[in-house]
């Protein structure tokens, strides 16, 4: 493997244990990955079944635009990595991290009929890439979860080219996706939606 996979590999692996601690990759939910060349397609992701909270570096894989894997290691990549592969290809992201936090999940299933949820006013907001006033209005579509990720793959693909603005989307009774232009700026993205749809949790459910 190469320096730029090691160090991506450690930086997903930090990142994945911070991410456990707060309750949004619990058992062995969640994925993350990010590009290690665009030409051909290389991303580093983590391995299926894996817990987050314990995941070590030489235990994350490198795939190709197929979600095969590459080298012997033994591991297998998670079903949903043609998700990973369909974002960072039509969004041009360097990262795509997905999570299962409560609250994502119980919205994704209460705003499921209205095809998303529109998030606007708060501050926090501005803590997406490109979005410079709390008067922003987030729209994240709501996909139907499916056991096809082929299927699934291309739907994210329609979706993420209808809705251009858009920082993530998320899977009903699953979780968040969402992206950046590196890794730095997925974890930010992740933050920042995360505190959101728990905000507008809070504020629908009365928690």
């Amino acid at each position: 493997m190469t320096e730029d996979f090691l160090s991506t590999a450690e930086s997903l692996v930090a990142i994945a244990a911070g991410f456990h601690l707060r309750g949004w990759v619990l058992g062995t939910s969640g994925n993350l990955s990010a590009v290690i060349s665009r030409e051909p397609l290389r991303l580093a992701i983590t391995p299926s079944g894996a817990d987050k909270g314990a995941l070590k570096s030489d235990q994350m894989l490198l795939i190709d635009e197929y979600a095969e894997v590459l080298g012997n290691t033994g591991g297998k990549p998670s079903d949903e990595s043609l998700l990973h592969v369909s974002i960072a290809r039509e969004r041009h992201a360097g990262a795509v991290m997905h999570t299962h936090s409560v609250w994502s999940t119980l919205l994704s299933e209460h705003h499921f009929d209205d095809g998303g949820l529109a998030i606007e006013g708060y501050e926090m907001l501005k803590g997406l890439a490109g979005v410079k006033t709390h008067e922003h209005r987030e729209w994240l579509p709501i996909l139907e979860n499916s056991q096809d990720m082929s299927a699934l793959a291309e739907q994210v693909a329609r979706t993420v080219q209808q809705h251009p603005e858009a920082h993530g989307f998320l899977l009903r009774r699953h979780g968040l996706y969402t992206w950046g232009a590196n890794i730095a700026e997925s974890k930010r993205h992740v933050e920042i939606l995360e505190f959101l749809l728990e905000t507008a949790g809070r504020a629908r459910f009365r928690a």
